[in-house]
């Protein structure tokens, strides 16, 4: 069974410790191929399209909608 999750590990027993320290960004590939850290592109790409800006006004005003539903118009 495949899965897109990349917290997703086949080994039962293997938990992520969250205080561990992240990889430096890898600048030697070939030094480090078994277990490398992220690239420099993906740690610094610009996020121009984001969707965080739109989520950001589009969740607070559902939001406000919704509880207006819940409690003046469902009744």
């Amino acid at each position: 069974m495949e899965t897109k999750d990349p917290n997703y590990s086949e080994e039962p027993n293997h938990i992520e410790d969250p205080n561990r320290p992240s990889k430096p960004i890898e600048h030697d590939y070939a030094k480090h191929e078994q277990d490398p850290g992220p690239s420099p592109q993906a740690v610094e790409e610009y996020d121009s399209n984001g969707a965080g800006k739109v989520l950001k006004w589009i969740l607070p005003v559902l939001v406000i909608i919704l509880l207006v539903y819940w409690f003046v118009i469902r009744k």
